[in-house]
């Protein structure tokens, strides 16, 4: 039984480290919070982006492992969501602009004339399908 446990343990942390470590070679080798940074014209404001990424990615780790349930009220989740949507929002919008994705699309549909079309049919579409799941439940 305690060889079993031991096991465990030792896979988790494993798996644990390896997908942290991938997360922080993503972040890192794009460039992702300068990048955002740039875009955000928050320069004076990096540490506090590093230290939030790192300690949302803790928190929400710790909230994995453990079932904590909170009732609260409407507008405190309605505030969490909307944070939450900005926050991976920006983070999109940091790695699609350190990867160029939306000229290479644009480029390949031959829509480089109407490349703002492209990003608001993508903005909007990905409003909708969150307003859907957030207001259905899905």
């Amino acid at each position: 039984m305690i060889l079993e446990l031991l096991f465990v343990v030792v896979v988790g942390l494993g798996w644990g480290i390896a997908v942290g470590s991938g997360f922080v070679a993503f972040i890192t080798v794009l460039d992702i919070i300068p990048r955002l940074t740039q875009l955000t014209n928050a320069h004076q404001h990096i540490r506090k982006l590093e230290w939030a990424l790192v300690s949302g990615a803790l928190f929400f780790t710790l909230i994995d492992f453990f079932p904590i349930q909170a009732a609260l009220p409407i507008y405190v989740t309605s505030l969490y969501g909307l944070f939450a949507g900005i926050f991976v929002g920006t983070l999109a919008a940091g790695l699609t602009e350190a990867l160029n994705v939306f000229p290479i699309i644009a480029k390949r549909l031959h829509m480089d004339s109407s490349l703002l079309y492209l990003l608001m049919a993508m903005v909007l579409g990905k409003i909708t399908g969150s307003l859907l799941q957030w207001m259905l439940h899905l």
